[in-house]
């Protein structure tokens, strides 16, 4: 509680700053407001201070007024559609976003047919209230956001995990089953189709959920306050927009784009892990030749093979199990890359028979060069078995 109340109170005196709200909104216009789906206005700094804040003039449709909207030829359900991406990129994707997106701060703006043919800008208003959100917990939200849309229970409990909510000694069975289920009952239902359920469903999933939560040790992590709020606010105006309003329908094409982020991301690594693995083992041969030119010049004294027997396995193991690891990445990397990007993965998946064909054949050519060489004793330098 606390914490809360701290947030709260840092986020009040920020509000009625008008020269951080001023800052806020120019942010907001750069990162946010392209001119076709989103604007903000203008602050007009000359007259702008601390206790005054000047703005263009932007009066045009309240997002919810759904009879002016229609009265101006625009579709309620499509406001609802591109007002749920926008938030769900300033949430997920920037990670700064407008807090407060009440009716009053969002306005449609009718104008004339852009080059995309789209007649009306979302306008945002109002940015004394604006969420930060650090990257670790931006990560854990994208995670929520992927298991949502592939109905995924355990996944989302990862994600609660990885953004604070729940502790890391937290039993999480009975919260996975509970996520399962919801998703089976639930899953895909639009706001409308929720409300023709049985109450009686409702209520008892409700108390089981609420029982798997009690069991839970939950806090609530810095930042996610205002994070809760701009979902809740989103959600409500959507629906209000468009009772039919299936928020799954809005996630998914979002999360697609999140997972095929990630599937780059995860890609670029297996690569550079492929590339330090693969400069070991082009600058391993290089080595062992070098510590074998040392016995032919008779700077190492041996008395068995034994040394040379050795290296063939050490050299033969290394290759193998680098061959492996390359292997793995890049099959790891098409299966992940199969539905965002189907010719990378069809690639990778061919190419990653590549390394299992090199290493044995390069571990055949040594071994077969390797019992030609003699080794000389040093009367320098003595090795003992």
């Amino acid at each position: 509680m606390p914490a809360l109340v701290e947030e709260f109170a840092a986020t009040s005196r920020e509000e009625i700053d008008y020269l951080h709200e001023g800052v806020s909104a120019e942010r907001f216009g750069l990162e946010f407001a392209d001119g076709a789906r989103v604007a903000g206005p203008t602050v007009v700094w000359e007259r702008t201070t601390r206790r005054v804040l000047t703005l263009s003039d932007v009066t045009a449709i309240k997002v919810n007024d759904v009879a002016a909207l229609r009265a101006a030829g625009i579709d309620p359900a499509e406001v609802a559609q591109t007002f749920a991406e926008v938030m769900f990129e300033q949430l997920f994707g920037a990670g700064f976003f407008h807090a407060d997106p009440h009716p009053g701060n969002v306005f449609v703006t009718p104008h004339a047919p852009d080059a995309a043919g789209r007649t009306w800008t979302l306008t945002f208003i109002d940015f004394g209230m604006m969420g930060h959100v650090p990257p670790e917990l931006r990560a854990g939200l994208r995670r929520i956001v992927i298991a949502v849309a592939a109905r995924d229970g355990k996944g989302l409990v990862a994600g609660i995990q990885q953004i604070g909510v729940l502790l890391p000694s937290a039993d999480t069975t009975e919260l996975e089953r509970a996520l399962t289920e919801l998703f089976a009952r639930f899953g895909g239902l639009a706001f409308a189709e929720l409300q023709d359920l049985d109450p009686r469903e409702f209520r008892a999933f409700a108390d089981e959920f609420g029982e798997a939560m009690r069991e839970l040790p939950v806090q609530l992590p810095e930042n996610f306050l205002l994070i809760t709020r701009a979902v809740s606010l989103t959600s409500g105006v959507c629906s209000a927009l468009d009772p039919g309003f299936n928020v799954w329908s809005s996630v998914e094409p979002f999360a697609q784009r999140l997972l095929r982020e990630e599937s780059r991301g995860a890609v670029t690594d297996a690569a550079k892990s492929a590339l330090s693995y693969a400069k070991t083992v082009l600058g391993l041969p290089v080595q062992i030749d070098h510590v074998a030119a040392r016995i032919d010049r008779g700077e190492l004294a041996v008395d068995t093979p034994e040394i040379d027997r050795r290296l063939d396995r050490l050299e033969g193991m290394l290759r193998l199990v680098i061959a492996a690891v390359v292997f793995a990445a890049m099959v790891v990397g098409g299966s992940l890359l199969w539905t965002a990007a189907p010719p990378l993965a069809v690639t990778l998946l061919v190419v990653s028979i590549v390394p299992l064909l090199i290493a044995p054949s390069g571990l055949t050519r040594r071994r077969g060069r390797r019992p030609h060489r003699r080794a000389h004793r040093s009367p320098h330098v003595t090795a003992r078995r």
